[in-house]
């Protein structure tokens, strides 16, 4: 992920900002780009959008299989050219275990707490429509 978007090839058309998308996502794409298109703005500080994007590796890797750590976190900010930060998140790192317990937590504490759809008048029973 980066906070830019690129329309064509890089090499040829570079990268550049855009105002609804404001991250460029390499790789699987299907599971964890919801949490980032609902939580980054190009106003979310570094620290809060690397959160974000190992909230979005976790959705990702708890949705496919095919996806696991170990995984290589790197930040850069605009208009400079030297990497702010380099970081392998491991099997046993112990934050982005605490992140990911905490985030499916979260999950099912928020569906818990939006009401039952009117026309669902109990939840043990199969909804017919």
């Amino acid at each position: 992920m980066a906070g830019a978007h690129c329309r064509g090839s890089p090499k040829t058309n570079g990268c550049r900002g855009e105002s609804d998308t404001p991250f460029l996502q390499i790789g699987e794409t299907k599971y964890g780009k919801p949490v980032l298109d609902r939580m980054l703005t190009y106003e979310t500080p570094m620290a809060e959008a690397l959160k974000i994007a190992l909230i979005s590796f976790s959705a990702t890797m708890r949705s496919n299989l095919a996806v696991g750590l170990p995984v290589d976190i790197a930040t850069i900010r605009s208009g400079v050219s030297d990497l702010e930060l380099i970081h392998p998140i491991e099997v046993d790192d112990e934050y982005y275990s605490e992140l990911k317990n905490r985030w499916s937590n979260a999950l099912r504490a928020a569906a818990a707490a939006i009401p039952l759809p009117q026309y669902a008048s109990q939840p043990e029973q199969e909804l017919r429509s």
